[in-house]
C-alpha cells in the first residue's frame, strides 16, 4: 500500500494543487461565496467519509428543532433524481439518498431537501411560505461547497486517522490539503473511545494544533438495541444480550470495523459481507446473503445492518419476504466526551444561528 501511494503522490499533488487554487480564488474573491439571512451550519470533513457526518447532523437537528423550524441541505449523494427535491412522505431513498431518506425517516417534522447546488437549494427552501420557511439550515457534507459562507462550520476527522496524517487522494483520502482545516470553527474528532485519556486528547491537539478561534471536541458512538429493518416505528427494540446469536454482519459503510467491535459484545459467531460505501444491493448480493441463512436450519441466524443500509434494504426488490424478520440494524448516537455537550452546544446556539 505504501509502494501504491508513492506511486500516486504525482497526482496527488496535481490534484492537491487544483484544489489549492480553487480555495484561493474563493479566498480572494474571485469565486463568490454567498452569504444568507438565515443561519447555515455546515457539517463537513476533509476527507472521502466514514468520519460520522450522518449521526452529527442528527445532534444538530435534535438540538436546534426544539427552538428552530429546522432543515437539512444535502447533495444527495448517489441519488437517482436531479435538481432540487423536497422530500415529502412519499419521497424514496432512491430519489434522496440514503442519509437523507434516513435523516427524513427520523425526523419527519423537519425539511429535509437535497441539491448538489447549495445556493439554489438554500434559496429554494427560503421561497417556503413563511409557516414552513427554516429558520436554521443545516447543511451535510458541504466542506468543500465555498459558494456558500456557513455561519458555523463543524470539521470531523476521525480519530483512529486524523487528516493531519493523511494524503490528498489518490494517494489518500483527502479531498484538498489539510490547511483547508483552518476554514473550521470546531473541529470534532469523531468514534473516540468513550473514556479517552486527557493525555490522548491532549496528544491529537497536539496533532491538529488548532487555531486560537477554533474549538476541539471529542465524541464517541453510542450505539442503540437492535430494530428490525422491516418493522415499524412502535417496534420494541431487541435485547440480544446472553443470546449469543448467530451474526451475518451485512455492510456497505466506508468502515466497518466499529460495528464489528459493538456486535461482538453479544455474538461470538460472526460472518462478514463488506461492500463499499453507499453500496445498491444487487440481486447478487441479496442472494449471497439469504443463501448463508438457509444453511441456518435452527433459524438462529440474524441479518444485523447499520441504519444507513438499512434504508437501501427497504426498498431493495431482490430480498424475500421470507426472510425480511431475520434482518435488524444497531442505530447510533454520538455523545460528547469529558461531559463537553453543553460547551458546544452554547457555542452552536451563540455563534451559530444568533
Amino acid at each position: 500500500m505504501r509502494l501504491l501511494s508513492a506511486l500516486l503522490f504525482p497526482i496527488s499533488v496535481l490534484y492537491g494543487t487544483v484544489t489549492f487554487v480553487r480555495n484561493k480564488m474563493f479566498d480572494c474573491g474571485i469565486l463568490p461565496s454567498e452569504k444568507f439571512d438565515v443561519p447555515v451550519i455546515c457539517v463537513g470533513n476533509l476527507s472521502v467519509g466514514g468520519t460520522g457526518k450522518t449521526p452529527h447532523t442528527e445532534y444538530l437537528v435534535r438540538l436546534l428543532s426544539a427552538r428552530y423550524r429546522v432543515a437539512v441541505l444535502s447533495r444527495g449523494y448517489k441519488r437517482k433524481s436531479k435538481g432540487f427535491v423536497l422530500a415529502d412522505e412519499k419521497t424514496t431513498a432512491r430519489e434522496l439518498g440514503d442519509e437523507p431518506y434516513q435523516i427524513k425517516r427520523k425526523f419527519p417534522d423537519i425539511k429535509v431537501a437535497v441539491d448538489a447546488d447549495r445556493r439554489n437549494g438554500i434559496s429554494r427552501l427560503m421561497q417556503l411560505p413563511d409557516e414552513e420557511k427554516p429558520e436554521v439550515i443545516i447543511m451535510d457534507d458541504a466542506f468543500q461547497h465555498r459558494y456558500v459562507k456557513p455561519s458555523l462550520s463543524l470539521l470531523l476527522t476521525d480519530c483512529n486517522r486524523l487528516y493531519t496524517s493523511d494524503y490528498v487522494l489518490p494517494a489518500g483520502r483527502l479531498r484538498e490539503w489539510k490547511n483547508g482545516a483552518s476554514r473550521a470553527d470546531i473541529i470534532i474528532v469523531t468514534k473516540c473511545k468513550k473514556d479517552i485519556s486527557s493525555e490522548e486528547r491532549e496528544n491529537v491537539i497536539r496533532q491538529i494544533s488548532p487555531l486560537k478561534n477554533q474549538h476541539v471536541f471529542f465524541t464517541y458512538i453510542n450505539y442503540g438495541k437492535l430494530i428490525p429493518v422491516f418493522g415499524n416505528s412502535s417496534d420494541t427494540p431487541v435485547n440480544v444480550t446472553g443470546r449469543n446469536p448467530e451474526v451475518l454482519l451485512l455492510t456497505g459503510i466506508a468502515n466497518p470495523l466499529p460495528l464489528k467491535n459493538k456486535v461482538e459484545e453479544f455474538s461470538s459467531n460472526i460472518d462478514m459481507l463488506s461492500f463499499p460505501d453507499h453500496h445498491d444491493f444487487s440481486e447478487a448480493d441479496i442472494r449471497s446473503v439469504e443463501n448463508c441463512l438457509k444453511t441456518d436450519k435452527d433459524n438462529r441466524k440474524i441479518v444485523v445492518t447499520t441504519e444507513k443500509d438499512a434504508v437501501r434494504l427497504l426498498t431493495n426488490p431482490y430480498l424475500s419476504d421470507e426472510y425480511k424478520e431475520r434482518f435488524y440494524y444497531l442505530p447510533i448516537k454520538i455523545d460528547f466526551c469529558g461531559g463537553e455537550a453543553e460547551e458546544f452546544d452554547r457555542i452552536v446556539f451563540d455563534k451559530g444561528v444568533k
